[in-house]
C-alpha cells in the first residue's frame, strides 16, 4: 500500500495538449491552402480538439484528486483552461468555413493561419522550457507571442479593411468577419496563455 499517491506529471499532459493545439493549426493551414474537402478537414480538426478535450479533463479530475502539485494549483487549472481556449476557437474556425460553405480562402486568412501556427509552436516550446524550469526561455517565448499576436492583431486589421473594400456581397462579408475574428481571438487566447506562463516563471523564477 502507498502511503503517497504517486505524483502525477502535469507538464507531460500540457506537452500533449500543446502538440494537440500545434496540429490543429497545421490542419487548418493546409485547409485554408488547399480549400478542398472543408468537412472532412473540419473533422479531422474536431478530432484533434476532442482529443485536447479529454487532456483537459484528465488535468482538471487529476488536480481535484492530488494533494501535491508542481506549481500553485490555480496556476495549472488557468492554463489548462486557456490552452483549452485556444483549440476551441482553431475548430471553431474550421467549423464556421465548413458550415458557411465558403468556397475560397483568402491571402489574408491563410497568412493569419500561419501565424497562429508560429505561434503555436513557440507556445509548444514555452511549455517544454516551463516543465525543465528553464524560466528564462519561457520569459523569451512569451515575449514572442506577445510579438506575434499584435502581428495577427494587424493582420485582422488589414483582412477587414479588405473585406469591406473589395467585396460586394454582405452576406460573404459576413461569414468572414467571423471567421477572422475566431483567428484573432485564438491568438488572443494564446497570448493568455503566455500571461499565465509569465505569471508562474514571476513566481518560481
Amino acid at each position: 500500500m502507498r502511503l503517497f499517491p504517486k505524483e502525477i506529471d502535469f507538464f507531460e499532459i500540457f506537452d500533449r495538449t500543446s502538440l494537440n493545439i500545434t496540429k490543429a493549426a497545421s490542419l487548418l493551414v493546409e485547409l485554408m491552402e488547399n480549400f478542398d474537402s472543408l468537412e472532412a478537414r473540419a473533422k479531422e480538426i474536431h478530432e484533434v480538439e476532442q482529443d485536447s478535450d479529454m487532456l483537459t479533463h484528465d488535468i482538471m479530475k487529476k488536480l481535484n484528486k492530488t494533494f501535491i502539485t508542481p506549481i500553485d494549483r490555480e496556476d495549472l487549472y488557468s492554463l489548462a483552461s486557456r490552452m483549452d481556449d485556444v483549440i476551441d476557437l482553431i475548430w471553431a474556425v474550421a467549423d464556421r468555413i465548413a458550415v458557411f460553405k465558403i468556397r475560397e480562402s483568402t491571402p489574408e486568412a491563410v497568412v493569419m493561419s500561419k501565424d497562429l501556427l508560429t505561434t503555436a509552436e513557440v507556445m509548444h516550446k514555452a511549455i517544454k522550457k516551463l516543465k525543465e524550469k528553464n524560466y528564462a526561455h519561457v520569459q523569451e517565448y512569451c515575449i514572442e507571442i506577445n510579438r506575434l499576436e499584435n502581428r495577427i492583431d494587424r493582420g485582422f486589421r488589414d483582412a477587414l479593411g479588405r473585406l469591406f473594400d473589395e467585396v460586394k456581397d454582405p452576406v460573404l462579408i459576413i461569414k468572414w468577419k467571423e471567421v477572422y475574428e475566431h483567428l484573432e481571438d485564438a491568438s488572443d487566447r494564446c497570448e493568455d496563455v503566455a500571461n499565465v506562463l509569465e505569471a508562474i516563471v514571476l513566481k518560481y523564477a
